[in-house]
């Protein structure tokens, strides 16, 4: 992972999950980090696990990215504190659970919408002019609902395939700057993200519904997405049902929907 070292890199939602255990994963190989998220508590405790293990000083910048302001203020602070922007990491991000016909609470297609889709496309406008100057990177953690329905998720499924529709025609858009854009696309992955689900009513699940012993951990996830985010890959998708599920919709698409209604049935 040679091509990652010394490169300076921001990671959005970095205090839980797949964020957090991606920030473990950059420091060892000598990216100097940027840690963002609302939280400070949890971006302080992270910057802190790291500090034995990395050969550079993490910034971190507490910011609520759905604020373009905020988004400004977080690119400012990085280049200020850098020089430079290389890898921009889209990783916060928020789900619901609720069929559509018993959602009560319809601004929860909003605040998904808001964190999923908008809140990377602030960002990334803002880090822009940056990343054109270093050739650098766009990195989004979309998700296999990004490529197919998945039931009792339409919101986080729409802002999902938003999200890959958005940094797809922006990859076209950046082919004469060279700035790369990679997609990831985990399928499940034990994280705070399922406990913190909304339901129809508005409110967190407050536990996950996922059989967290048959899904991958967030480490796990984390150690997968090295390779893509180093070779600036295309697109990443974690799962053999994902990339089998692309190409099977196109022939047999009854079957994918059957599969995705047993994943979400089964937990895994």
């Amino acid at each position: 992972m040679q091509e990652l070292k010394d490169k300076v890199v921001i990671v959005t939602g970095a205090s839980e999950g797949i964020g957090r255990a991606l920030v473990k994963a950059l420091a060892p190989i000598g990216c100097k980090l940027v840690l963002t998220a609302r939280n400070q508590q949890r971006l302080d405790s992270l910057a802190q696990a790291i500090s034995s293990n990395s050969s550079h000083q993490p910034l971190v910048f507490a910011a609520d990215i759905t604020d373009p302001l905020a988004c400004q203020a977080l690119i400012s602070a990085t280049v200020e504190h850098f020089g430079q922007l290389d890898i921009l990491i889209n990783n916060a991000g928020m789900t619901m659970w609720s069929r559509f016909d018993e959602l009560h609470d319809l601004s929860i297609l909003n605040k998904v919408m808001q964190v999923n889709y908008l809140a990377p496309a602030y960002l990334t406008h803002s880090a822009l002019p940056h990343l054109k100057v270093t050739q650098g990177q766009i990195v989004v953690v979309a998700s296999v609902a990004g490529l197919t329905g998945v039931p009792t998720r339409s919101g986080y499924s729409a802002s999902k395939h938003a999200v890959m529709g958005f940094f797809d025609s922006l990859r076209i858009e950046l082919s004469d700057d060279n700035v790369a854009v990679t997609i990831l696309c985990p399928d499940f992955v034990v994280s705070e993200i399922h406990k913190r689900a909304l339901d129809g009513q508005g409110n967190p699940l407050g536990k996950s519904p996922m059989q967290e012993n048959k899904i991958i951990t967030a480490a796990q996830c984390a150690q997968m997405m090295l390779p893509a985010i180093a070779g600036r890959k295309r697109l990443m998708i974690t799962s053999l049902r994902g990339r089998l599920g692309r190409f099977v919709r196109l022939i047999a698409p009854g079957l994918i929907d059957k599969i995705a209604r047993k994943a979400i049935a089964s937990g895994h």
